[in-house]
């Protein structure tokens, strides 16, 4: 600090007459490479001193909001190293030309986010146990941290059921789960196509469904989610009666929209979880993840061929996606402060700006064969793996470290 002082006290000596008359920005210049000469020594020479990115990050610093930056050193698994890919994730199995959606990695505006180290994360939840509770997007982002956690350890499969899937990393005593419940609520399907050859569901929004609401109280972590099922028709119950529906096209009953559904449906998930007397855990909402499709909807031959990253100037969520995250933003704050009077941690995994730039991340036709009858042919709304949605891991990670 004194050679600091002394610096800015010659550049500032008012005798010497050729800095009187010298501009001001020259000044400024001179003087920050001054610095740099004076400060660069004293931390190179200093072989002990290791900077991590908790002494550089910026008070209150926003991990969510930022850009994506060309990252030459992805991937960090590819399909050939792990096994827990979903066929229809698998963009290099079925054949993918393109490489370079891969190697970008998000970075905050006011801070770095570092990239996700599973030897790291597995010794902070030793003996602990996490739950993905959600759709197919949900279980996409838990097989994605199973391909990061594989560089150090494959897990035992203690359960394969579909609704409720178990494996343990023995070496580290760490469970992890899957809940399937797309609609988080107790749901059923109607017979029949439904009125846009979508299916017509019936959605009870205050009931439970206790597949995965009675055993909640089995983990540490939850982390919770639900997306674009929502999109889909639906009839709307409440105390057992039909309070309205959504693109149900009856006359007889009113349509409330999309985001009335999803806003009941995690307020009642977020109860089950208060409401839970043997649960001590943390648990995370992973917000919204938007899709991509272009000209035209999922079932009408929409693709997404886009070959990089938006940045966030060029695109804005629709009016159905932000809909769809107020509605989900609104019933969190409300569940988080209601934890806290029980002990309940609630914390946001805000994945939504970051996803809404990667319309380059998604299987699109590259997640089947082209020959195969399948019901979303033009994907864009599950991730490829690898893939952007492995960002959600440094996100994870970040916030884990953050609570300890």
């Amino acid at each position: 600090m004194k050679q600091i002082h002394w610096t800015r006290q010659i550049l500032s000596n008012k005798p010497i007459n050729v800095l009187r008359n010298t501009p001001k920005f020259l000044l400024l210049t001179t003087s920050i490479i001054l610095l740099i000469t004076i400060i660069h020594p004293l931390i190179s020479s200093d072989k002990n001193l290791n900077v991590s990115w908790d002494d550089l990050k910026l008070e209150g610093c926003d991990i969510f909001r930022g850009e994506w930056v060309w990252n030459p050193d992805a991937t960090y698994y590819t399909n050939n190293t792990c096994n827990f890919i979903h066929e229809h994730q698998n963009c290099m199995k079925y054949g993918r030309p393109d490489t370079d959606f891969l190697k970008w990695r998000w970075k905050p505006n006011d801070c770095e986010l570092p990239a996700f180290d599973p030897v790291q994360f597995l010794e902070l939840l030793k003996g602990k146990t996490m739950a993905f509770v959600g759709d197919s997007v949900g279980r996409n982002q838990m097989q994605s941290l199973m391909c990061l956690l594989s560089k150090v350890e494959n897990p035992e499969e203690i359960s394969s059921d579909f609704h409720f899937a178990r494996w343990k990393y023995t070496s580290y005593n760490f469970t992890i789960a899957t809940f399937w419940t797309p609609f988080l609520v107790r749901s059923e399907q109607q017979e029949g196509k439904g009125p846009t050859n979508n299916g017509l569901f019936d959605l009870y929004l205050d009931e439970f469904d206790v597949k995965w609401t009675t055993k909640i109280h089995e983990f540490d972590y939850i982390i919770l989610s639900a997306g674009h099922w929502f999109y889909r028709p639906a009839m709307f119950y409440e105390n057992g009666n039909l309070v309205g529906c959504f693109s149900c096209l009856r006359d007889d009953v009113k349509d409330i929209g999309m985001s009335y559904g999803y806003g009941k449906a995690f307020q009642n998930a977020f109860r089950a979880i208060n409401s839970s007397p043997n649960f001590t855990g943390t648990t995370y909402l992973r917000t919204f993840a938007p899709s991509h499709f272009e000209n035209g909807t999922w079932d009408s031959g929409a693709n997404c061929v886009k070959k990089k990253p938006f940045k966030s100037s060029e695109t804005r969520i629709d009016a159905n996606g932000s809909s769809l995250y107020n509605a989900q933003m609104k019933e969190f704050r409300v569940a988080k402060e209601e934890g806290k009077k029980t002990g309940k941690k609630f914390r946001l995994l805000d994945t939504t700006q970051a996803m809404l730039l990667r319309p380059d991340g998604h299987p699109s036709t590259y997640g089947h064969w082209p020959q195969e009858n399948v019901t979303l042919y033009n994907d864009c709304v599950h991730w490829c793996l690898p893939g952007p949605i492995d960002s959600w891991s440094d996100f994870l990670l970040e916030m884990l470290k953050m609570d300890e």
